[in-house]
């Protein structure tokens, strides 16, 4: 599947740079003037993502509507912030909706992330926001951690109420192996972050293009899938140079932020195909795991996997931060 680009610019970067890849590419941007930039075909936000682009003074009328939004559901201060910020992110949403032609990824609450009915629960709230104003549940993907209990979540939110799923800060094998069984929707492997701790606690080793650890981890994640059967969608993130996007040029889906996009626009070598469904499905054949109905084995392999585990917690606590440094503006705005 390729992205429907058009016009000048956009054509050349998706002819030249990406070829025949079969990659759909994803803006990783809460910035949707960057994003109208490029027309990818899905685009993808976090709290960290929104809490920069909301600073900036062209979103001021989407954070005072989402104000507006937690004044009218009433309540005490508590309970208008938290609708503020529900809408925060659907207001978000709603405008990348209408530039692009795809699904939007919304995250819920990473202080959710051990809680499997409140993730269901916001999930909900999210999903009946949008289609409040309008926004079919088709049109979004709610991302999760790929935790435990979000993985459990997804499986319930796909399988018994249609919500589609994007698991995130999935950094490990046996993450994908459990959200794969799960049956959701998408999962967003951080090829960056993993490079970024493999550089902190084993220097000096060269780590460009295929040797990325972060990229070698798609590439099994991506076979296995194929190999497998599993129509988990499997979608590169996070990146920190073009040699890792270039590295995965034909796994599923790419999200990549507008600067890396910049950059790629500006290649002149055209990108050969790396990764491939059917090659993978031949190649050398990885052993089937499983881990339905076994939260202990489960726990234990993210745990026998350092770099798994502390850049799981680690992403969590970073979003769950940004997400409270954002409830504090909106808290302030309620009360002025």
């Amino acid at each position: 599947m390729c992205i429907p680009w058009c016009g000048g610019r956009r054509e050349v970067w998706r002819r030249v740079v990406m070829a025949e890849t079969g990659t759909v590419v994803v803006s990783d941007s809460g910035d949707f003037e960057s994003i109208d930039v490029y027309k990818p075909q899905d685009a993808t936000t976090n709290p960290s993502l929104i809490l920069a682009a909301a600073g900036k003074p062209g979103y001021a009328h989407l954070v005072d509507a989402a104000v507006k939004f937690g004044k009218e559901k009433g309540g005490d201060l508590e309970n208008q912030t938290n609708a503020a910020m529900d809408r925060l992110l659907v207001e978000f949403g709603k405008e990348i909706l209408k530039i692009i032609p795809g699904r939007v990824s919304t995250e819920v609450d990473a202080r959710l992330s051990f809680d499997k009915e409140g993730t269901k629960k916001k999930a909900k709230e999210l999903i009946a926001l949008y289609e409040s104003v309008g926004i079919k549940r088709e049109r979004i993907l709610i991302k999760i951690a790929s935790t435990w209990e979000g993985i459990q979540a997804a499986r319930e939110l796909e399988r018994d109420d249609g919500i589609h799923c994007n698991l995130t800060l999935l950094f490990g094998f046996g993450q994908a192996v459990a959200c794969a069984e799960a049956g959701v929707t998408l999962i967003s492997p951080f090829v960056g972050r993993i490079l970024d701790w493999y550089n902190k606690n084993q220097p000096g080793k060269d780590y460009a293009g295929d040797n990325d650890p972060g990229v070698q981890s798609v590439k099994k994640i991506f076979n296995y899938y194929k190999q497998h059967h599993y129509k988990t969608i499997v979608m590169g993130a996070s990146f920190r140079n073009t040699g890792e996007i270039k590295a995965l040029a034909g796994v599923d889906f790419l999200t990549i932020a507008p600067k890396l996009l910049e950059e790629l626009k500006n290649e002149t070598t055209p990108v050969p195909k790396k990764l491939d469904s059917h090659a993978a499905a031949q190649g050398q054949p990885i052993e089937k795991v499983t881990f339905v109905d076994n939260e202990a084995e489960f726990r234990w392999t993210l745990l026998e996997d350092q770099m798994a585990f502390d850049k799981l917690h680690e992403g969590i606590r970073g979003f769950a931060k940004d997400g409270q440094t954002l409830k504090n503006i909106l808290r302030e705005k309620l009360t002025a």
